[in-house]
């Protein structure tokens, strides 16, 4: 048993050595000196694996976080993730959003706590709380053929044991909240299911995923939500939540999916219309430079393909990288430039299609004076698309041909 230990020790103080060359820290102080496994677990683990995974974009694991700090009423970690939050593109106007949203999910007390938290930090950056107000604008629209249903339900469950209540869920909760144009309903959709896991709340867990699906949550992004929030509200609560994914998942197989947006196409065919995603902001981990990303989607199992249309502002470029099974690039609009290690950086241009073959470390991005946009397609193996590296440094980028 004691050359067991020591031997983990070895590999323990090993790894830890290997992963701090190629992770940042994170880890705060206190942790580090009074946990220190704890500090290696959320160095190597929480954010230099789970946080890295492509299955769910940067700006939603910040939204699945945020929820679950404010269901959780967890006050201490908000700051940092509030910050983090912005940093990955979730805008000031949508974490009040979420706030408010969320105190019919976690309670008023929470939100409230969660109120003065995000005021501190809209002051350090320097935004306008006076700007958080949302514009009159109409409410969403509402289909009747999928609401009806859900109305009668609420009637029938509530109304002759808490008549009121059912009257709020109708038409406040529903009615009103639900119709707010500042959160997109995918958003309201993955907050509120990432609220009621970290609650343990799994009674209404099933509707709220359906719900979820055909507001734009993908199969995928379901269950990548569940994977994050073991990390965030225990491996319990995330367990607890597989079986009523399973089952949804299931009886939608079973029947032609269905939309709760009359514009959003065919019953058979998934149709993913122009802005029906917000836009994500490229994380500064693994992006130099303005960059945004639309449209981004990943095929559900067997299917493995996923990516996104990815807009470069001039100077802005990827980080470098590789991936397992390679990766197409369509470029739809200006002019960029890509490199693979040990080869000269090349122009691209409107039309042209590039292909980077599996493991090929190499980097993309908009040239010094232009902006570019390109269509990103890559497979995923064993859950990952992409492995990045270090960040490609302006010397090397001027590089560039003339």
């Amino acid at each position: 048993m004691k050359l067991f230990a020591a031997t983990l020790a070895v590999c323990s103080m090993a790894a830890g050595a290997e992963s701090q060359q190629r992770n940042p820290r994170v880890a705060p102080p206190d942790m580090q000196a009074v946990t220190p496994p704890l500090a290696a677990y959320t160095d190597d683990v929480l954010f230099g694996d789970v946080w890295k995974r492509t299955e769910l974009a940067p700006r939603d694991r910040s939204l699945v976080t945020v929820a679950a700090l404010i269901a959780g009423g967890h006050t201490q970690q908000m700051p940092g993730h509030f910050n983090r939050a912005l940093d990955n593109g979730v805008k000031p106007s949508e974490i009040a959003a979420v706030i408010t949203h969320l105190a019919f999910y976690c309670g008023w007390p929470r939100a409230v706590s969660a109120v003065g938290v995000a005021k501190d930090v809209f002051a350090l950056r320097g935004i306008a709380t006076d700007g958080l107000a949302s514009p009159a604008s109409e409410p969403l629209p509402v289909d009747p053929a999928g609401d009806a249903p859900r109305a009668a339900a609420v009637e029938a469950q509530m109304g002759g044991t808490a008549p009121a209540l059912a009257r709020y869920t109708n038409s406040v909760l529903f009615g009103d909240l639900w119709r707010r144009p500042d959160l997109a309903p995918r958003d309201r959709s993955l907050v509120t299911i990432a609220a009621l896991i970290a609650a343990g709340q799994v009674d209404q867990l099933s509707f709220h995923i359906d719900r979820g699906m055909n507001n734009g949550l993908t199969r995928t992004e379901v269950s990548e939500v569940i994977t994050h929030l073991a990390f965030y509200a225990g491996w319990p609560r995330a367990v607890s939540a597989i079986p009523v994914a399973r089952k949804v998942f299931e009886a939608r197989a079973g029947a032609p999916a269905q939309s709760s947006d009359t514009n959003s196409g065919s019953t058979i065919l998934e149709i993913l219309r122009q802005g029906s995603q917000p836009t994500a902001k490229g994380s500064p981990d693994y992006f130099i430079g303005s960059v945004a990303i639309d449209q981004r989607f990943q095929r559900d199992e067997p299917a493995r393909v996923g990516g996104g249309i990815v807009t470069f502002e001039p100077g802005a470029r990827t980080a470098w990288h590789t991936h397992p099974l390679g990766q197409t690039l369509i470029v739809t609009s200006g002019t960029g430039w890509v490199q693979r290690e040990g080869g000269p950086v090349e122009e691209i241009r409107t039309g042209d299609v590039v292909w980077i073959p599996p493991g090929v470390r190499h980097w993309h991005g908009a040239t010094a004076t232009t902006p570019m946009s390109h269509v990103a397609i890559a497979e995923s193996l064993d859950g990952k698309s992409v492995d990045w590296m270090e960040q490609v440094p302006e010397q090397q980028y001027r590089r560039a041909p003339r």
